[in-house]
């Protein structure tokens, strides 16, 4: 299997990819630069820790991912509350980063019980 082929890298390349298209017009480039930044750290250390050797290595980056999903769920909040992002597509995607984390979560047990590969 490749990381491509993960339910968890595809979801969460997804997000990233519709948080860059709802932003790509915004002028706030502060704001813009850290919610796209952290949107696409979740399957780009997916990626980077499946392409490492060994389990530990793995699950580090992939809580690395998970770290940011919680960075992305914080800026979707505060995106809602200042007016940058509309109450329900911010829903959907705080539902979305939360099923990321809850992927991850589930992926790093996996790991912790297998053998070395």
């Amino acid at each position: 299997m490749k990381f491509e082929d993960m339910d968890v890298w595809k979801k969460s390349s997804r997000l990233s990819a519709n948080i860059y298209k709802t932003f790509a017009q915004c002028r706030d480039y502060g704001f813009k630069d850290q919610i796209t930044r952290s949107g696409l750290s979740i399957p780009s250390n997916i990626a980077e820790g499946y392409e490492r050797s060994g389990n530990k290595e793995m699950i580090n980056f992939m809580n690395y991912a998970k770290g940011s999903a919680g960075e992305l769920r914080t800026q979707i909040y505060i995106g809602m509350e200042i007016g940058y992002i509309d109450k329900e597509t911010g829903k959907t995607w705080i539902k979305e980063a939360t099923e990321i984390s809850r992927m991850l979560t589930g992926f790093m047990k996996h790991l912790q019980t297998r053998k070395e590969r």
